[in-house]
């Protein structure tokens, strides 16, 4: 019981947490600037269920290294390092891939601030306190 309530819970929560926001950030604030965009390329946009299941899981590998970084971080460093971790990496890939669209950033940097924000702080009340004798 003590593992799902210290480990397994908060780490749910995240990435619930985590799923709603991207959820409503790229289906109702930027789908069709997202579509626009990968239209303007002469692509299409990836939006089948596999696609949402990858999202899904991604949720759940954020919220998992949001709880190994705050192992060691308060926090805000886990916040920074965790936005750092998730965000601007993946901004960078998709970037040099070259179907980033640019204009999007600024909405995505301070929603993706927020909701790493309240990851961390998810972890930092539910987990059990790192033991940092012996």
């Amino acid at each position: 019981m003590k593992l799902f309530s210290s480990i397994l819970l908060p780490v749910l929560l995240a990435s619930i947490w985590i799923s709603i926001s991207e959820f409503v950030r790229n289906e109702f604030l930027a789908k069709s600037y997202w579509i626009s965009h990968y239209q303007s390329l002469g692509i299409e946009f990836p939006s089948a269920p596999v696609n949402g299941a990858v999202w899904g899981l991604w949720s759940l590998m954020f919220a998992i290294a949001i709880f190994v970084i705050s192992r060691k971080f308060n926090l805000v460093q886990t916040t920074l390092l965790s936005w750092f971790t998730g965000f601007v990496m993946m901004w960078m890939v998709i970037g040099n891939l070259g179907v980033l669209p640019d204009g999007l950033l600024y909405l995505a940097i301070p929603l993706s601030l927020l909701e790493a924000f309240v990851a961390s702080l998810l972890v930092h009340k539910l987990a059990s306190p790192v033991d940092t004798k012996g």
